[in-house]
Order: structure tokens, then C-alpha cells, then sequence
């Protein structure tokens, strides 16, 4: 069987990752990776895949920048050829990002098989281009493999078979856990940023570049000012994302001195810092995800969220973004050691085993 696995994001290469592993021992598989270029931000370099233990993919569409229907466009059109020319079995696409969608179409579209993983997850907020890219990719998908409770029931609501819906853990922790038991071995020393986090002692860590976030001046004002009042309490590690360093330029807002800006990390680096902070405050839905596995406490900047198993589990509190909620949430949970939760079922590395044991008819 012939499967292309599809990227086209940091994140989607996270996914991936296990899932092309746990292939590596399979003689009836044939995984071709599908680097869309989707994320035009960031070089995509050797490093990078190196960490993943990644081969360079196997095809290379360059999407680059523009609109959404722009960018989906031009990854429908190169991802048609390859399929044309490869003809694959199976299209695997993982995430909610743009790429997601447009592999999902042409597949179909080309009578061929398509398997969505992190299928199921709902915000219900219409305004976020990943809720679109959810629903419209799960319309056409013949495999739904799931990652929470959630997912389930979302897609039986929808009316989708229950025959094609499969609970199987969450690839993004597989990654997780192999990452950090890789980092157990490499030591502080192998990081640039080492030095700084033995001289710091305790730290919160932050991620923030969603649109609703930083590209509202207002908004954005009043997130930084409540950072640097948090960073008084407790110094803040920020690696700022290219999005909002250009709109903390745009509209010339400072950040305190205790809160250390770094470049985006990669994703090993980023973990040897947030595993052992006091606590995470981000607005990424994956980061959510990865401190809930690591039972670390978490402030979610935003007013929903497509995963709430993080809520309910324990470890992560809804803040929004306004002010007053933010410090309320880092009050109340830097005085709860009861915020640390628990970790969701199935959660334990082996997501991409139960994958591929479906894929292949004994699962």
C-alpha cells in the first residue's frame, strides 16, 4: 500500500514523524512524505528534520504565502500531479492547517482514500480558519482517527459511520515522549539557551501568535501589559513567533525586561524549557495538548478550545485574553498544585501503532 503522509506546518511534521516510524517495520507500507511549504515562515532546515529523525520528503509543492484560498489553491493544483503521477492508495493528513483541506479534496476528489488525524476536534468558532479546514476535511475523510472523547462524539453528532471513527490516542505525544527521551540524554549544554535557564530558577513559559491575539492593537496592549505585570511575579521565557514580533513593532509595544525574548525554537529546544516551567501560558492548541501529557500547569489565552479533554482533565484553564481573566487564571493556578490533572486515555506513545493496525485491516 502506497500512503502519502502530508505536511505543511512545524506542527504537521510533529505528526508525522511517529507515523512514518512505526512504518519503518512494515514490508506491506510505503510511506511517501508531502512537505507542502505551507509555512513560508520558517526554513524547514536539515536541523529541523534531523530532531524528527525525518528523511527529506519526497515531494516538495512550495504553496509559499497569499490568501487562504490562494495558498489552498495553489497546494491543490502541484498535490493533483503528484497524485497523478505516484498514484497512491491512501492520502494521510494530520492537523487543521490549509494543507489539510487541500490534500483532503484532491484525493477524494481522485477516488482516493483519505485518513484524517486529530479528526473530530471542534472549537464551534467559525471565525477560526482551522474550524473551516476541521469540518470540510472530515466531510469527505474515510478513515477518522481520533485523538479524545471529544472527537467521537463530534463526529457521531455529525452522523459520520461509527465503523470509521477510531479512538487511538494522540500521534503529537508519541513525538512528545520520544523527544523528551531523547532530551534526557543530550543534557542543558546542548542548547544555546542553557546558560540563561540555570541563572533564572523558576519561569513561566509563553507562546502567543494567534490573530485574534496580537493583531488587534488593543487587544495586544492589554495582553502585554499583563505579561510584563505577571513578569514581575515570576520572569517569562518568550520565544516570539515572526507574527507578533512584527505586530509588537507595528504598534511599538514594549516588554519588560523580565520577559526574555528568544527566536522561535525548534522543538526540542522549546521543550527543554517548558517541561520545567511553573507554568505555560500560550494560545497553541498543540501546546495544550503536550502539557497536558506532561502534567504541566497551563493558561490557554483564548476563550475556547477544540480540545477541552485538557480542560477536563485537569491541567489547563480557559483564560481568554482580557486582562483581569488572565491574572485571575495565573493566581488561581500558580497556588494550585491540583492544576497539574491528569493524563487522557490511550496517551501513551503507541497512537501511530493503532494507526497503522487499522490502515492495515488488523485493528
Amino acid at each position: 500500500m502506497r500512503v502519502m503522509l502530508v505536511a505543511g506546518a512545524r506542527p504537521n511534521f510533529m505528526k508525522i514523524a511517529p507515523i512514518f516510524h512505526a512504518a519503518a517495520g512494515l514490508d506491506d507500507i510505503e510511506c511517501l512524505i508531502v512537505h507542502t511549504g505551507q509555512h513560508y515562515d520558517y526554513e524547514m532546515s536539515q536541523a529541523f528534520f534531523d530532531d524528527l529523525e525525518l528523511p527529506k520528503p519526497d515531494f516538495f509543492l512550495e504553496a509559499g504565502s497569499g490568501s487562504h484560498a490562494g495558498q489552498t489553491g495553489k497546494i491543490m493544483i502541484a498535490f493533483e500531479k503528484v497524485c497523478e503521477g505516484q498514484k497512491p492508495d491512501l492520502v494521510m493528513v494530520v492537523g487543521d492547517v490549509n494543507s489539510t483541506l487541500a490534500c483532503s479534496i484532491v484525493a477524494k476528489k481522485m477516488l482516493i482514500g483519505v485518513a484524517h488525524v486529530e479528526a473530530g476536534l471542534r472549537s464551534f468558532d467559525l471565525e477560526m480558519p482551522e474550524e473551516i479546514n476541521r469540518m470540510v476535511t472530515d466531510a469527505i475523510s474515510d478513515y477518522f482517527f481520533v485523538t479524545e472523547q471529544s472527537g467521537v462524539d463530534n463526529l457521531l453528532h455529525e452522523g459520520k459511520p461509527k465503523e470509521s471513527i477510531y479512538l487511538v490516542g494522540h500521534v503529537m505525544i508519541d513525538n512528545l515522549l520520544r523527544q523528551e527521551q531523547l532530551l534526557d540524554n543530550c543534557g542543558s549544554d546542548a542548547f544555546p539557551t542553557g546558560s540563561l535557564k540555570k541563572m533564572l530558577g523558576d519561569y513561566l513559559f509563553l507562546t502567543l501568535h494567534r490573530p485574534s491575539n496580537v493583531d488587534d492593537r488593543e487587544v495586544l496592549a492589554g495582553i502585554v501589559a499583563t505579561l510584563n505585570e505577571i513578569s514581575a511575579r515570576l520572569p517569562i521565557i518568550f520565544p516570539v513567533h515572526p507574527r507578533t514580533r512584527k505586530m509588537l513593532d507595528l504598534y511599538d509595544l514594549q516588554l519588560a525586561d523580565t520577559i526574555h525574548q528568544l527566536p522561535p525554537l525548534g522543538f526540542r529546544e522549546s521543550l527543554f524549557w517548558w517541561r520545567d516551567a511553573v507554568m505555560v501560558l500560550t494560545d497553541s492548541g498543540g501546546l495544550q495538548e503536550e502539557t497536558t501529557a506532561l502534567r504541566i500547569p497551563c493558561i490557554t489565552l483564548r476563550h475556547n478550545t477544540e480540545r477541552p479533554i485538557t480542560v477536563e482533565m485537569g491541567s489547563n484553564v480557559l483564560a481568554g485574553n482580557r486582562p483581569a481573566d488572565i491574572i485571575a487564571a495565573f493566581e488561581q493556578t500558580l497556588v494550585g498544585e491540583c492544576r497539574r490533572g491528569q493524563v487522557p486515555p490511550l496517551w501513551d506513545g503507541k497512537a501511530a501503532e493503532r494507526i497503522w493496525a487499522v490502515v492495515r485491516g488488523s485493528g
